[in-house]
C-alpha cells in the first residue's frame, strides 16, 4: 500500500489531538483502523524521531503532542470562513478543523454525518450526481412526486459498519474536545445503526441522553423480496420507516446543572414557552419542494424542523451552533432564521458552494415562528 506524503503525520496528529496522552499501541490502533495496515515501525519512527520536539514521550512507550509545537504547516489549514448572516461556513475536512479549533469554544452541535462514509467518496457523489446510483438507491416516482435519493444502508457490510464506529468515535472526541461542558449534540441517523452511533459517541467521551424522533414518512422499507414479489406479496422485507431517529448526547457537565447554566450557557435544552417543554418526538413533513429547489442535497432536512431542533439546542438561547457536516447549509439557515450564531464546515466543493447560495434563501422561508407554542401544538406530539 502506498501512503500519501504525511498520512501517517495527519492520522497520529488528529488522534492525540483528541485523546490526549496514549500509548504506541494505542496509536498504531487508531492510525491502521484509520489509513490501512501500517508498518509499526513507522508509527513509532515518526514518534520517536519527532521527541522531544513535537511529541512529549511520557515514560516507556506512551506520546502526547508537545505543548504548541504544531503550526498550520504541520496541520492542513482551513482557510477563512464565508460570513452569510449570522452564519459562517468553511469549506475544509472537519476532522482537520475540528483539531485547530480551541478547546471550549462551540455551545451545541446539530448534524447529519454521512451514515455509510462510502456513498460520500468523490466516484459515488460522481454517481448520484449523473443520476447512475451507484449505492444510492434512486427511488421512481410515487403518488406524483419524484423522491429524494436514499444510500442503501441495508447493504453496509461489517466491514462498513467498523469503519463508521472508528469514524464516528474519532469525530465525536474532537467533538468532546471543542464543546463546552453541558453542550448539546444532535445527530441523525437511521433506525438500522442508530446504536453504533450512541455507542460511537459514548466512545468518545460524551454522555448519550437518549434520542429525538423525527416522525416523517420516508420510501425506506416495506418492499416485497426482490424478484420474488408476486411468490410472496404478502411479505414485507422490513417495516416501512415512519421515523427518523436522532441520538442526543452531552459534554458532561461542570458540577450541578445550575452550576453549569451559570458558567457555560448549557446543561438541558430551551423550552419553546413557559408551560411547555420541548418534546423528544416532533411530526415533520418531508422536505418541501421549494426548499430542494434552494438547496438540492440527498440528505436536506426541513426547516420547520430544524429551526425547532437548533432553537432548543441552546437552553438560555445564546451561544455558537456547530455543523460540521454542512452539506447545503439547511442546519445554519435554521440558526439564522431563530437568530443563533453558528459555525459549518463542509469538504465537498459542490455542496459548499451550494450552501453559499442557499443558506440566506432558506432562512427567509416563511414558516410559523418555532418559539411560539401554537407551532408545537400542530408539529409535536
Amino acid at each position: 500500500m502506498v501512503l500519501a506524503p504525511g498520512q501517517v503525520r495527519d492520522s497520529i496528529i488528529t488522534y492525540l489531538s483528541a485523546t490526549g496522552p496514549a500509548s504506541l499501541e494505542q496509536i498504531y490502533s487508531y492510525v491502521s483502523a484509520e489509513i490501512g495496515d501500517v508498518p509499526k515501525s513507522s508509527v513509532r519512527s515518526y514518534l520517536n524521531l519527532n521527541c522531544p520536539g513535537k511529541f512529549t514521550r511520557l515514560g516507556t512507550g506512551r506520546y502526547a503532542i508537545a505543548s504548541g509545537s504544531f503550526g498550520t504547516d504541520e496541520v492542513q489549514p482551513c482557510g477563512f470562513g464565508k460570513q452569510i448572516g449570522l452564519s459562517t461556513l468553511f469549506k475544509a475536512d472537519c476532522m482537520s478543523w475540528l483539531s485547530q479549533q480551541p478547546v471550549n469554544s462551540i455551545h451545541s452541535v446539530v448534524t447529519d454525518p454521512p451514515y455509510g462514509l462510502h456513498e460520500y467518496t468523490d466516484k459515488e457523489q460522481w454517481k448520484l450526481r449523473t443520476g447512475k446510483g451507484g449505492v444510492w438507491r434512486i427511488p421512481p416516482s410515487f403518488d406524483g412526486h419524484k423522491r429524494s435519493p436514499l444510500p442503501r444502508f441495508t447493504v453496509l457490510t461489517d466491514a462498513d459498519r467498523a469503519e463508521l464506529q472508528v469514524f464516528l468515535t474519532r469525530w465525536a472526541g474532537l467533538i468532546h474536545r471543542v464543546l463546552v461542558p453541558g453542550g448539546n449534540v444532535a445527530v441523525a441517523s437511521n433506525p438500522l445503526f442508530s446504536h453504533l452511533v450512541a455507542n460511537a459517541l459514548a466512545a468518545g467521551g460524551l454522555e448519550v441522553r437518549g434520542s429525538i424522533v423525527r416522525l416523517t414518512m420516508t420510501m425506506r422499507g416495506g418492499d416485497r423480496p426482490k424478484n420474488a414479489h408476486k411468490e410472496f406479496d404478502g411479505v414485507s422485507v422490513m417495516p416501512r420507516s415512519m421515523w427518523e431517529p436522532w441520538v442526543i448526547a452531552r459534554k458532561p457537565l461542570q458540577g450541578r446543572v445550575q452550576d453549569n447554566l451559570r458558567r457555560w450557557g448549557t446543561g438541558g435544552w430551551r423550552r419553546p414557552s413557559a408551560e411547555r417543554p420541548f418534546g423528544d418526538v416532533v411530526r415533520s413533513s418531508p422536505t418541501s419542494a421549494k426548499e430542494r429547489k434552494l438547496a438540492n442535497h440527498p440528505s436536506l432536512k426541513p426547516q420547520s424542523f430544524l429551526r425547532q431542533l437548533v432553537y432548543a439546542s441552546l437552553p438560555l438561547g445564546y451561544g455558537i451552533v456547530l455543523d460540521p457536516f454542512a452539506g447545503s447549509g439547511s442546519t445554519l439557515a435554521a440558526c439564522n432564521a431563530v437568530g443563533y450564531s453558528s459555525v459549518g464546515v463542509e469538504k465537498d466543493p459542490v455542496y459548499a458552494a451550494l450552501a453559499e447560495r442557499a443558506i440566506e434563501p432558506l432562512s427567509k422561508i416563511h414558516l410559523i415562528d418555532p418559539v411560539r407554542p401554537q407551532l408545537f401544538d400542530s408539529v409535536a406530539i
